[in-house]
């Protein structure tokens, strides 16, 4: 399968807080990927020429700020209990979803929400009082979006394709 992923970069202290987390809540893929926004989730592999051609001609795109202020969580579907806990961009959201609209010409299924995920929770409860912590400690982050690349992950790898920056 295929991603493309935006890199935020992030104060040294808020990058550190975000792993972290990640690792805490989400240790599954806090190994395989550090903090992201997922702009193509698991494209078949028979889109890679085409994923590369869409990232060379966003190259031209200036790099953009965004500020994380909220975290939202996202319940499964029942008979599920679990819940997703995201870290959601005000600032910089419409970049982000103008990037992932340009590599996605073809609506998919669910609407996009541009976000970074901070864990995965057996009961939405738990989300929940996470979430007022870390909303307390840690938010606002901010950050700058500067590159973007091209993933794939077969089973539990995870090989960066390519990398293209954002122009000045």
């Amino acid at each position: 399968m295929l991603y493309v992923v935006a890199w935020p970069v992030l104060a040294e202290a808020d990058d550190t807080a975000l792993r972290r987390l990640r690792e805490q809540y989400h240790p599954r893929e806090a190994g395989l990927i550090g903090p992201h926004f997922t702009l193509v989730f698991g494209a078949a592999l028979a889109r890679e020429a085409e994923l590369q051609a869409a990232l060379d001609s966003l190259s031209a795109r200036r790099p953009f700020w965004f500020v994380l202020e909220r975290l939202v969580r996202h319940d499964l579907t029942p008979p599920s209990r679990a819940a997703y806990l995201y870290a959601v961009p005000a600032d910089g959201s419409a970049e982000l979803t103008a990037l992932y609209d340009c590599l996605n010409p073809a609506p998919g299924g669910e609407p996009f929400e541009p976000h970074v995920t901070v864990g995965l929770f057996g009961r939405a409860a738990e989300a929940e009082q996470v979430a007022r912590i870390v909303e307390r400690q840690h938010l606002p982050m901010h950050g700058r979006v500067e590159e973007l690349a091209l993933l794939r992950r077969d089973g539990g790898t995870l090989e960066t394709l390519s990398r293209v920056r954002l122009s000045a």
